[in-house]
């Protein structure tokens, strides 16, 4: 019996693995793409943690990761320099476009209806 319950944490942990190599990986690419990044974890309850990315040019883009525990992981295989809070200096480097103004304003004001 022991010996199932370690055949499934071993399942578990390999895959735990698998999938914070896979979020390492799409950050490595995106710091690639973007001169470098840096990052923050913010929980977002039973879905997992996001992991918030803010390139040196000022893009930006996310992954979600299905824990805190994958995501941390993710960070550290990627050599991702996390930040504690998303505020002040941080947010300041985040560069938003035509489409994230546009987006706002159509949930905000009255702006174009967001896609069905």
């Amino acid at each position: 019996m022991a010996e199932t319950a370690e055949t499934a944490d071993t399942a578990a942990d390999k895959k735990q693995t698998r999938t914070a190599a896979k979020l390492a990986r799409q950050i490595g690419a995106f710091a690639k793409q973007h001169g470098g990044v840096e990052g923050h974890l913010a929980h977002i309850g039973q879905a997992g943690t996001r992991i918030v990315l803010v390139g040196t040019d000022g893009g930006w883009g996310d992954l979600v990761a299905p824990t805190h525990t994958v995501a941390r992981l993710a960070a550290e295989q990627a050599g991702l320099t996390l930040h504690d809070e998303f505020d002040g200096e941080f947010a300041a480097r985040v560069r938003t476009g035509p489409y994230e103004w546009t987006r706002m304003a159509g949930i905000q004001v009255g702006g174009p209806a967001n896609p069905a």
